[in-house]
């Protein structure tokens, strides 16, 4: 007798979604992107309608909330148009940014009471993060900008990425609580992206991907999250995202990614959509 094989379980529904919309970046991060992104990157073949169309699907799918992320999202040329969009349709906001550069009017957007920001910092020593960042003066402007947001009283949380042996993290960490950073969280090197050191697989992903989350990358692919791209489920760009979402492959990735058996205490993803391993100090690798 033949026994079909069994189905997979329904996913969660998506509540949280990750979109890179430009692999641009004023940064290289030579040794740490998983986005392999930089200063000659693109913005991907999904347009600006592409975009607002897929934001628009959001509601009645369940999305509560929108990451914009990239590459760096405000050099997208349509960047303030999207994330007005996604206001309007009633979705909250999170613009993960270098905070290497911020124009007057991104302040203005940062500065909404339904939109949060979320930046990297690796040291409180500007060789050290420079060293990470490929970038001189990267340090000094991403600090001052963090110093600024905290002033202004935007929700800011910080990740520190340990990407080098000796690096100034409990420093870092430090200085930014100091600032008056409220949320700082530290992670490891993910094997994805430029930091890819093996084939990426499962293993090196938190265990929380697809967990109520998804992310859709330049080119409409769909992934488990961003650190996930390497598990493709179909595209939102020619055939919606709710189809992606509702479909089998969907359904099939989200099952084969281990779960942890048990999160540890203050684990992101144990109390919110906003899981990210390079911002979830708890997180680690669902092996």
């Amino acid at each position: 007798m033949t026994i079909a094989p069994e189905a997979p379980a329904t996913s969660a529904p998506v509540t949280f979604l990750e979109l890179e919309i430009t692999g641009k970046c004023q940064l290289t991060c030579p040794s740490l992107c998983y986005a392999k992104a930089g200063p000659t990157e693109g913005h991907g073949s999904m347009t600006g309608d592409d975009w607002k169309r897929l934001i628009s699907e959001c509601p009645p799918l369940g999305v509560k909330k929108v990451q914009f992320i990239g590459g760096e999202p405000t050099t997208h040329p349509e960047f303030e148009d999207l994330v007005r969009h996604a206001l309007t349709e009633g979705l909250d906001v999170q613009v993960y940014s270098n905070l290497y550069r911020v124009k007057a009017v991104h302040w203005e957007l940062f500065e909404h009471p339904k939109v949060s920001l979320a930046t990297s910092y690796y040291s409180d020593v500007a060789e050290e993060h420079e060293r990470v960042t490929g970038r001189k003066g990267s340090h000094a402007a991403t600090r001052g900008n963090i110093v600024q947001a905290v002033s202004r009283g935007i929700p800011l949380q910080v990740g520190i990425v340990e990407v080098f042996e000796g690096q100034r993290v409990a420093e870092a960490r430090a200085e930014l609580l100091g600032l008056g950073v409220r949320t700082v969280n530290t992670d490891r090197v993910r094997s994805v992206g430029r930091a890819e050191v093996h084939l990426p697989s499962v293993g090196d992903l938190c265990g929380q991907c697809a967990k109520g989350r998804a992310a859709v990358m330049t080119d409409g692919t769909v992934t488990p999250c961003v650190l996930g791209r390497f598990r493709a489920t179909g595209n939102a760009k020619t055939d919606g995202l709710a189809a992606v979402l509702g479909g089998q492959q969907w359904a099939q990735t989200a099952a084969g990614i281990p779960r942890r058996t048990a999160v540890s205490a203050g684990c992101t993803p144990d109390d919110s959509n906003d899981c990210d391993p390079a911002n979830t100090e708890a997180c680690d690798p669902a092996y």
